[in-house]
């Protein structure tokens, strides 16, 4: 998180938004108990292009976006989004889109192993 925000903060942002997505001990109501996310190669390419539509549709001064790849524990930060701005709607608006349309557009995958044994991969088309 600390490196999102000094990523985005300037003396013009009067507004940040910053946006943490933490690995849940659940989902679809089963007991979460691994996890692991992998990424396609044009990951990184990928979120640039977004940042950079995102920048362009909305007045942001500074935005910054880190999803981890590798095996996480409950409770660990799995991605961290943050978008400056001269004003707050603007910093909240940028930041929501960030995130939206890196989890839409981002090829990175959750794979899920689940405490009755099932496991199930998400984000995979």
């Amino acid at each position: 998180m600390d490196e999102a925000y000094a990523a985005v903060a300037d003396p013009g942002a009067g507004g940040i938004a910053v946006f943490v997505g933490a690995v849940r001990d659940h989902d679809h109501a089963r007991a979460v108990s691994a996890l692991s996310y992998s990424a396609h190669p044009t990951a990184e390419q990928r979120l640039r292009a977004i940042m950079e539509k995102v920048a362009a549709d909305h007045p942001v001064i500074g935005l910054a976006a880190v999803h981890r790849v590798g095996d996480l524990e409950v409770g660990d930060l799995a991605v961290v989004v943050a978008a400056s701005s001269a004003h707050r709607a603007d910093a909240f608006d940028a930041c929501r889109r960030l995130i939206d349309d890196l989890k839409e557009h981002v090829p990175i995958w959750k794979h899920q192993t689940f405490a009755d044994g099932g496991d199930e991969w998400v984000g995979i088309c």
